[in-house]
């Protein structure tokens, strides 16, 4: 049986991509009006995964790399205010699972998200009741697959599954050591076979068969 639940944020629990543009807009409109147009939902869905500097980069390419690190810290920090006051939209069934999930396991989020994103969805959603832990390479400086080693390790876990919707979430899971159980509800699609929900509220089944004896 499984010790313990690792879940992705962003394409796993939530769509948040919505608040993201609006909060970055609301930035680019004051720093660099030319840019404010490209924060459209297309463009941001196409990098959810990345590490945030990448996405700047990707969303961004014109802008000056010296101005890369002081528009990222003010564009994140709109954007955590923006989260906790408004939220995103969790994909369907997402409390009714985690309050099943929590009786039985330990829930722990591992995202590539800044320092204070994570608590802006718990403010947001109220689901911090549900969850033990949490990392983010805002607070480690590590990338996804230490940050999960990191987590596991913390927690005293031997065996663990986390689950996420993109190709870097598996890949992540496969260097931490860690099965994988890919949300096709989210953003990502992965290269190769692995088990998969479709929805939110199909994961408990999917674990029961996935269990380790």
């Amino acid at each position: 049986m499984f010790d313990g639940l690792l879940f992705d944020l962003d394409g796993t629990l939530w769509d948040s991509v919505d608040a993201i543009c609006i909060s970055w807009r609301s930035v680019l409109e004051r720093r660099a009006p030319e840019m404010a147009g490209l924060m459209t939902r297309e463009n941001v869905t196409s990098c959810m995964g990345m590490l945030l500097p990448d996405i700047v980069k990707k969303v961004l390419p014109d802008l000056p790399p010296e101005e890369l690190r002081p528009v990222l810290e003010e564009l994140l920090a709109e954007e955590n205010t923006y989260v906790a006051a408004h939220g995103g939209t969790l994909f369907p069934q997402v409390p009714e699972t985690l309050a099943l999930l929590a009786r039985d396991y330990p829930l722990c989020i591992v995202s590539n998200c800044q320092d204070g994103y994570i608590e802006a969805f718990f403010q947001a959603h109220g689901l911090k009741r549900y969850f033990t832990d949490y990392e983010d390479p805002g607070r480690t400086g590590k990338g996804k697959a230490d940050n999960i080693a990191l987590v596991v390790a913390r927690n005293g876990m031997k065996h663990p599954l986390y689950i996420g919707d993109t190709q870097g979430d598996c890949d992540a899971a496969a260097a931490a050591g860690v099965p994988f159980l890919h949300a096709a509800h989210g953003f990502g699609t992965i290269d190769h076979a692995v088990p998969f929900v479709r929805s939110f509220a199909e994961i408990p089944a999917a674990i029961g068969r996935l269990s380790p004896p």
